[in-house]
């Protein structure tokens, strides 16, 4: 079970996404998690899931240009966040190049920052509480609270860059960012990548991918849409063509996107489970 929660107003722009999950298999239950725009924080309660054979139970996982292999088998619960890499900088208070490269685990998390140790502290709480409504309430309001105490901000220079960038699905190139903003390509990448975590030439790669993977297999929780040829899908990204897709699904993904969407297919969430709350 999936139980997606609404980003309430003052979260938004910094929350992109709030589940809590609760789910049980009695076999190894492995999934490729390809490269997504945000940073992912994990409130675990159930077994430790084991993230390229790495056993964790709450974790905070930046920006990330290579693909994961998760694994878990048991029961798996607890609550995720889907942050923005600048919202993760407004809550924490830490820039994006510190939670960019490997799982930051809970103890490692409480070190970052006051904000940090508070959600450090979370998963204790929830395991007390009774059913996945009442975690993600509880979730909601830490977060809610953590964020208006925040005073941290990015550089309104790279706050533009991030926007126009996601906006346009990673297609805008460095020169012209750096024209826009009135900084040099080379100032500009050293402070984005500083404050989101990765360069904005590689998070431009990473927001291509993410347009054209979304187009093959919806995230859980979102419609379904109309199968897709794969050379429609590479020309709605805004790829060269098929072959430039291919490649650029074996760089970020570790597979063809054949494979990925057949991957998700046997092992994706199962759409009936996912519950808006």
């Amino acid at each position: 079970m999936f139980l997606l929660a609404t980003v309430p107003p003052p979260l938004r722009g910094v929350v992109r996404r709030l589940v809590a999950y609760d789910e049980t298999s009695t076999e190894p239950l492995r999934r490729r998690q390809a490269p997504t725009p945000t940073c992912t924080l994990v409130l675990g309660l159930g077994e430790p899931l084991r993230v390229d054979g790495r056993a964790l139970g709450s974790f905070l996982d930046g920006l990330s240009d290579a693909a994961a292999v998760t694994e878990f088998r048991g029961h798996q619960a607890g609550v995720q966040v889907d942050l923005a890499p600048l919202g993760l900088l407004r809550l924490l208070g830490a820039p994006g190049r510190e939670v960019t490269g490997a799982p930051v685990v809970a103890d490692d998390l409480a070190a970052l920052s006051p904000a940090g140790a508070a959600l450090a502290a979370l998963p204790a709480r929830l395991g007390e509480l009774p059913d996945p409504g009442a975690r993600l309430a509880l979730v909601t309001a830490t977060l809610t609270d953590l964020l208006a105490d925040s005073v941290a901000a990015p550089d309104p220079e790279v706050a533009h860059a991030w926007r126009r960038l996601e906006h346009a699905g990673g297609r805008v190139p460095l020169p012209a960012l750096a024209a826009e903003v009135g900084w040099s390509r080379r100032h500009l990448s050293r402070r984005f990548a500083a404050q989101v975590g990765l360069a904005p030439t590689t998070t431009a790669r990473v927001l291509r991918f993410r347009c054209a993977a979304d187009l093959l297999v919806p995230r859980p929780g979102e419609p379904a849409g109309p199968a897709r040829r794969i050379a429609d899908v590479a020309q709605t990204a805004g790829y060269a063509d098929h072959a430039h897709l291919d490649r650029e699904f074996r760089a970020l993904a570790g597979c063809t996107p054949q494979d990925y969407v057949a991957g998700w297919a046997t092992a994706g969430v199962d759409p009936r489970e996912v519950v808006h709350g």
